[in-house]
């Protein structure tokens, strides 16, 4: 079965460090992968996906050396095989036009700001996975006690009257 990742990307080593302990109650099911440029990120990406692996989730910082979070969003949703990632925005410094561009041309999905909550955090994670799943027809079962989502646990018991006629 092939793995379904989150990449978050941050210049900062301590953003990175914080995601990393937040995300931790999700790693056994969904790996957490971790980049400090949209360079490196692509490339994390590029491999994962060459691995038959999928991305489920994006976060990702606006205030990058190099490129820009939200280009490096709109340049994922324009490519087929990265469009139906979910893509969160997680910064500080990001103005309404760039916030309004991510949505717009990017398929952003959340905003965070800095600094999170981890229960913000886990929220958002949640969701977005759950989204995920669902759009591209995975079956939840597996991943239901993690998201703890009632959208997939609705799947599952209608899979299962599916199953039973």
């Amino acid at each position: 079965m092939n793995r379904i990742y989150i990449v978050c990307i941050d210049d900062e080593p301590e953003i990175l460090e914080s995601l990393q302990r937040d995300l931790a109650p999700f790693e056994d099911v969904f790996p957490t992968e971790y980049a400090s440029s949209a360079e490196e990120a692509q490339s994390l990406i590029e491999n994962l996906l060459s691995q038959g692996d999928e991305v489920g989730l994006i976060i990702c910082d606006h205030m990058m050396p190099g490129q820009l979070g939200v280009d490096f969003l709109i340049d994922l949703n324009a490519d087929k095989q990265t469009a139906r990632i979910r893509k969160t925005l997680i910064t500080g410094q990001a103005g309404l036009d760039a916030t309004v561009n991510a949505v717009n041309k990017a398929s952003l999905k959340h905003y965070l700001a800095k600094p999170w909550t981890k229960e913000a955090l886990a929220a958002m994670v949640k969701h977005q996975l759950a989204e995920y799943l669902l759009e591209t027809k995975h079956d939840p079962l597996p991943y239901y006690s993690t998201l703890q989502d009632k959208r997939l646990l609705e799947t599952i018991r209608d899979n299962s009257s599916l199953n039973d006629e």
